[in-house]
């Protein structure tokens, strides 16, 4: 059995210890200690992680820390320090001096789903109201979630700049902070140095990881980007194994990038797909065919060239597929709702979590190929599966997501190692009782279904599978025998039985997940095979047949103006049509759109100018009070209020505008553009 090799910053995990890394956290009431810290008059210090040189770690992490290191708060850096900012553009976090840049790429893939990432940062936390120096955040840790403290001393050179994480704009402070309490979590700074992508995206999600070797990838890469881009995922990947080295062309050998976009684009003599990357570093980009210097760029439209070009030296930039299959060895997509590689059209999702453990002498059997003797007496879990619209006299296949997580071995997650995990599936053609193991000879007369490939020394490994109805095993087990370990098996189905055999103890829990759209993507997965490319009569038919849940009663009306107007602001190669892809680029803006519109509106159906400042600035727009005003009396109506469909016109409208000028400014103050240029952006738009 073959294992991933491991290299710097990009791979060698070292877990936390059996009990979890929260079960070492010290119990801090953060309500508690914010209300004693406010009465007091003081600011808060953590003992438990505090300002010196045992939390940043003990090894090789102190040969690169500046001279003088000073620890400082926030507000001693900074004249107007924030902790977060919706006016500040997604992906201003740069790297520091710790190798932890498998972190950074998570974080900024979380930054792609607001949602999501303000479970992980609490955003109503601040240097001005309630300020006590003291901030919570929160990380998914094996089926819970779990608080971490910290104060809010951060590590300085001598000129007060950030040693570690920092952001381009230099009084946002959250991404620092959320680092620090990570940091905590996994020991120290030094723990941090080398890790995995997959890792991070676990705690910061509690979503299921898939990791595809691109080598390995097969024809059908691009139609699974495109699905994982249009579900709710976050997505980063990795280079070649190495030490962390910047290469000739651009891309750092033994890092962690971003996946933050994909875009099928209309050359001159056939259609490109390109993916879009950023580096955590914040700058150090690709050199290759449409890199920021590239002369392909000259095949697109002008529109095209305008909305995707951003000659600016950040860490993100565009390549072919082709070139990132070639230069990249891993991609890790987490997936926050299980249905990512299934077609079926269905509501609800039930998982379950299981608790189980490999005992030395006992439970730790080891893999089947070299030790038949002691593999059946690994953990035996029993699953029933069926499709529930059917009952189990359905013969109709399953969709079944199996997730195995190993638990951490240590306190200090590069104490010890991964252990190298998988699992075996056997289908169950008797009845058994569950009550006794299955025996070695189960074993010996029975091959099984499914087996790992690769045993990997990684958090989580995942499988999605297609079962018929009936009852299956499943085995989870180490490459050795013998080692000692706590896992939780995670299964996902539309419907299932899921227990350990031989144990009387209960599921941890089991629930039902909303699966989002899935009936709405069935309908524009099946409306696009007809029609690849859809004009603005099709694209009215769409939006007025749509349920808008979360608009109440007041259902809009997409008149075919409003869908001229959408639709030349995203028609890139000005072809007067849109792909799927496009459309489903636009249903994601138009889903936000809904949620931040139908909470301001009141139920009214409109929205008034505080109403609407209030939604814009929900939604990352920030206008002021003056251009506000105008623009509700450019989409609004006579009584300057403004309706859903006028909104999303607007709102879509200010953020192409906002893409045009980020990637044309050279020093974020103005842009040029010649005569041929400003009349396509003014009047095709």
């Amino acid at each position: 059995m073959s294992l991933w090799p491991p290299f710097r910053c990009g791979w060698k995990p070292g877990p936390r210890d059996s009990r979890g890394a929260s079960a070492q956290l010290p119990h801090q009431d953060f309500k508690a200690l914010l209300a004693g810290c406010l009465r007091n008059g003081c600011l808060f210090e953590d003992t438990s992680f505090p300002a010196t040189q045992s939390s940043i770690g003990s090894g090789s992490l102190l040969q690169k820390l500046p001279p003088r290191l000073q620890w400082k708060r926030p507000p001693e850096l900074h004249s107007n320090p924030q902790f977060y900012s919706g006016k500040a553009k997604r992906l201003d976090l740069c790297q520091g001096i710790v190798g932890d840049c498998w972190f950074l790429a998570a974080l900024q893939a979380l930054t792609l789903q607001q949602d999501v990432l303000s479970r992980v940062v609490p955003l109503n936390q601040s240097f001005t109201e309630k300020y006590a120096g003291i901030f919570q955040f929160w990380f998914w840790q094996y089926g819970n979630w779990v608080p971490v403290v910290i104060d809010d001393r951060l590590p300085v050179n001598e000129a007060g700049q950030l040693v570690f994480v920092s952001s381009t704009y230099k009084n946002l402070f959250w991404g620092a902070l959320l680092e620090k309490a990570y940091a905590k979590l996994s020991g120290s700074y030094e723990d941090l140095q080398c890790g995995q992508v997959s890792e991070a995206l676990i705690d910061f999600t509690g979503g299921v990881t898939m990791t595809i070797n691109l080598a390995e990838a097969h024809g059908n890469l691009w139609d699974l980007l495109t699905k994982a881009t249009y579900h709710r995922t976050l997505i980063g990947c990795q280079t070649h194994s190495g030490e962390e080295k910047v290469l000739e062309n651009g891309l750092v050998d033994g890092h962690a990038y971003t996946l933050t976009g994909i875009r099928k684009v209309t050359c001159k003599h056939r259609p490109e797909y390109l993916v879009k990357l950023r580096n955590p570093w914040g700058k150090v980009e690709w050199k290759g065919d449409w890199s920021d210097s590239s002369s392909k760029w000259e095949l697109l439209s002008p529109k095209e060239k305008i909305l995707l070009l951003r000659k600016d030296n950040d860490g993100e930039f565009w390549m072919t597929l082709q070139d990132f299959k070639a230069h990249f060895v891993l991609l890790v997509i987490c997936k926050l709702t299980p249905g990512l590689l299934t077609q079926e059209a269905a509501q609800k999702w039930t998982y379950t979590i299981r608790e189980g453990r490999w005992e030395k002498g006992s439970t730790a059997g080891g893999r089947w190929q070299l030790l038949q003797d002691t593999f059946w007496k690994n953990p035996q879990f029993l699953l029933s599966v069926w499709r529930p619209e059917e009952g189990r006299r359905s013969l109709r296949p399953c969709s079944v997501l199996v997730s195995l997580l190993q638990k951490p071995r240590h306190r200090r997650r590069k104490q010890k190692p991964y252990l190298a995990i998988g699992f075996y599936l056997y289908r169950m053609n008797l009845y058994h009782d569950g009550e006794r193991r299955l025996p070695p000879e189960f074993f010996h007369r029975n091959a099984p279904l499914s087996q790992p490939d690769k045993f990997l020394r990684e958090k989580e490994v995942s499988q999605e599978l297609c079962l018929d109805p009936g009852t299956y095993l499943i085995v989870p087990c180490t490459l050795e025998a013998h080692q000692k370990s706590e896992f939780i098996l995670r299964v996902f189905s539309r419907k299932h039985i899921f227990y350990e055999i031989g144990s009387s103890s209960g599921v941890v829990f089991s629930k039902e997940i909303e699966e989002q759209n899935e009936e709405q993507n069935e309908c524009f997965t099946k409306f696009f095979e007809k029609y690849p490319e859809i004009n603005a009569v099709q694209l009215q038919s769409i939006l007025n047949h749509m349920t808008w849940s979360s608009l109440g009663s007041t259902q809009p009306l997409f008149s075919l103006e409003a869908c001229q107007g959408i639709l030349a602001l995203l028609d890139l190669n000005a072809s007067g049509t849109m792909s799927i892809q496009e459309f489903r680029d636009l249903w994601k803006q138009l889903k936000l759109y809904q949620k931040v519109f139908y909470k301001r509106d009141n139920g009214s159906g409109y929205l008034s100018w505080a109403q609407l400042q209030a939604a814009m600035r929900e939604a990352g727009i920030v206008l002021s009070d003056d251009v506000c005003q105008l623009m509700l009396i450019r989409y609004g109506g006579p009584s300057l209020q403004m309706d859903f469909v006028s909104f999303v016109h607007l709102m879509l409208r200010v953020e192409n505008m906002e893409d045009v000028f980020q990637n044309l400014t050279q020093d974020g103050k103005g842009i040029y553009l010649q005569k041929s240029e400003w009349m396509m952006m003014a009047l095709y738009s």
